[in-house]
């Protein structure tokens, strides 16, 4: 198996005839020596002519500030341009990746607020312009998940999507918010791409945690758990300049807040070279986003960025995701 791809995947895919078929685009970066970190997904569902995107940024004071946008995209148009409203992602001909991000954030003093604040604008501490352009260079061949996982676990994470690819790569560039600019230089960051469906109220819990240790150790485990308790498993761990596939992943302990809010996770990882791992996490502040089906039927995201250590080795930084199904 090619564990170490290095041509760039196919950049859009045709659509099936599923209604909620997906092709999604996200990013993820922590700057520790600002303490801001950010995350925006870019979402396109051609059978319901949808395009959404957001963008999160947790902020040095511990606030957190949240734009969103969702218009009409037709099949063309989203082929012709990763964009929705002011967000855009954009490949560049060196493999390089560009995030553009203008409009207007909304922003929390608590962060576990901002989903709230459309229907509870007391709770907006302020409305802020961004405008961020920030790119990430890659430092590894793009890893594909599902060409590594077993039948049973593509099967089980089928609603997911059916293709899924992450690289690890440096940010630059600068974010403005406000009155306040921030430059970004020498920061680890993360991008994934997905086709395929995308149910988040059907899919069961899931999480996705994207670690960075330094640029010679990273792990990116993610694991859908059913209802039967059975685990959906994939990711990767770029050690030394190699990816190397997840096997398997254990789930040993999860501790949420309120059934919604994740305290604490300890994962037991197995890798194709059989190597046993223990990943222990604990976010921060979090961001909640619901997500409600046509039956009603409720879903929680939890956005967050966490420490964790690997192997009793501490220093482990990166995004804390999870999502929950309501009951």
């Amino acid at each position: 198996m090619n564990w170490n791809l290095k041509q760039p995947e196919p950049l859009t895919h045709e659509a099936n005839a599923e209604r909620e078929w997906n092709e999604s685009y996200y990013f993820v970066f922590y700057d520790k020596k600002l303490n801001l970190g950010g995350m925006t997904r870019l979402g396109f569902k051609p059978n319901k002519q949808e395009g959404t995107a957001f963008l999160i940024l947790f902020l040095p004071d511990g606030s957190a500030a949240l734009l969103t946008s969702a218009e009409k995209i037709t099949d063309e148009s989203r082929k012709a341009d990763l964009r929705a409203g002011a967000t855009a992602h954009k490949r560049l001909t060196s493999g390089s990746w560009n995030y553009r991000v203008e409009g207007n954030m909304v922003v929390a003093k608590d962060p576990e607020n901002l989903p709230q604040t459309r229907l509870h604008p007391e709770l907006i501490d302020k409305i802020a312009n961004v405008t961020m352009d920030l790119s990430l260079v890659p430092i590894n061949g793009v890893y594909e998940y599902s060409e590594n996982m077993t039948p049973e676990s593509r099967e089980l994470g089928r609603k997911s999507g059916d293709a899924h690819w992450e690289q690890i790569g440096k940010v630059e560039g600068k974010i403005e918010l406000g009155n306040e600019a921030f430059c970004i230089h020498d920061t680890i960051g993360q991008r994934d791409h997905t086709h395929g469906v995308r149910d988040w109220t059907g899919i069961g819990n899931w999480l996705y945690y994207v670690v960075w240790f330094s640029e010679d150790l990273c792990i990116n485990p993610a694991a859908i758990v059913s209802e039967d308790g059975r685990i959906s498993s994939g990711g990767f761990m770029f050690e030394n300049g190699k990816n190397i596939p997840i096997k398997t992943i254990r789930v040993i302990s999860q501790e949420y807040r309120g059934d919604i809010y994740p305290v604490r996770s300890k994962i037991e990882i197995t890798d194709a070279l059989n190597r046993s791992h223990i990943l222990e996490g604990k976010p921060r502040s979090t961001v909640p986003m619901p997500f409600t089906d046509d039956q009603g039927k409720l879903s929680i995201l939890t956005q967050a960025f966490g420490d964790f250590v690997l192997d009793g080795q501490p220093g482990g930084y990166g995004s804390f995701e999870n999502l929950r199904k309501m009951k």
